[in-house]
């Protein structure tokens, strides 16, 4: 069995736990599974970014923040979602693209210090200009789509709504991941000067991957406006962009699942643990803490080792197998 069809079959069963997680339970454990897969998505676009392309991004949430409002806004003025949402992604995507052109000239921290001045950037804009995103006091009452008799308006309805956008935007990037552009990010990450050498466009690479990154927070971001059905520019300050890059890292960087799985750590885990009551973010926080300590490879590296530990020859089998395929 090759390694595509055994990522198929995690997949398939991935998916049927998702499908059966929110029956029977009440509206804030939907609530929250809910926030697990729109911050999957954008956990997604930054996976691509970085783990794919090697390209550090700090302003993801603002991204997610462009989506938001857009979306809030066109449906407060009576656009349906399906409207409003394009839009958000498409000026999310023209915004990566002008961001990732500092990422042609600078690298490493130096890139990083950019993509926080933009997210600030964003945030003052949201804060300061009341006329057009309310301030401080943001907007509410964003409305949940409806598409003829099924109606969002239930949290359990929009939960597999939203699940139904995440397997969507997981098979547009699985397709992109797959294809040359996903080789040429790779590429990107691994040496610069080699793969241009090789005659990829570094330059284009780059900008492409931003703009696919950003796109995706923006869709993330249209997601969450009418699940929470208010927003304010602290929703979206930095320390939820360094949220989503802790997921993208304690999942595994460069690995397809590592945004579900990441996500699932940062958010639902601390609900897992509150029958610990008071303790429960301490013990939280020491977790995340040993796994970035022992496992930098975050979890999906880590299953990848203890395969090839325990499995030398099946894994290079299916590596051969899966290389000669791509050839």
């Amino acid at each position: 069995m090759t390694k595509v069809n055994k990522g198929f079959i995690v997949a398939a069963l991935l998916l049927a736990v998702a499908i059966v997680a929110p029956i029977g339970q009440g509206n804030y454990i939907t609530y929250t599974l809910a926030s697990w897969l729109v911050f999957s998505i954008a956990a997604m676009g930054l996976n691509l970014t970085l783990g794919y392309a090697g390209q550090i991004s700090l302003a993801q949430a603002s991204f997610m923040a462009i989506g938001a409002y857009i979306t809030a806004l066109l449906t407060l003025s009576g656009w349906h979602w399906m409207a409003a949402m394009p839009l958000g992604v498409i000026a999310c995507f023209i915004v990566g693209l002008l961001l990732g052109y500092p990422a042609l000239r600078l690298k490493g921290h130096f890139l990083a210090f950019v993509t926080l001045a933009f997210n600030t950037l964003v945030f003052l804009v949201l804060r300061n200009e009341e006329w057009l995103t309310g301030g401080s006091y943001g907007l509410t009452g964003m409305p949940r789509p409806g598409f003829g008799l099924f109606t969002t308006m239930k949290q359990f309805n929009f939960y597999y709504f939203t699940l139904a956008v995440t397997v969507l935007a997981a098979l547009v990037m699985w397709g992109i991941v797959r294809s040359p552009w996903g080789r040429a990010f790779t590429a990107l990450r691994e040496n610069p000067i080699r793969a241009e050498s090789l005659g990829v466009d570094t330059r284009r690479i780059t900008l492409l991957a931003f703009a696919i990154g950003s796109a995706y927070g923006g869709l993330a971001g249209s997601l969450i406006a009418p699940l929470v059905q208010f927003i304010e520019p602290g929703s979206f300050g930095l320390a939820h962009s360094l949220r989503i890059l802790l997921m993208v890292i304690v999942g595994g960087a460069g690995y397809f699942g590592g945004p579900f799985l990441g996500a699932a750590v940062v958010i639902l885990l601390p609900e897992m643990l509150r029958f610990t009551q008071g303790y429960y973010l301490i013990i939280y926080s020491a977790l995340v803490i040993v796994m970035l300590i022992f496992v930098p490879a975050g979890l999906m590296g880590m299953g990848q080792r203890l395969r090839e530990k325990f499995w030398p020859g099946r894994q290079q089998r299916a590596d051969m197998a899966e290389g000669a395929r791509l050839k």
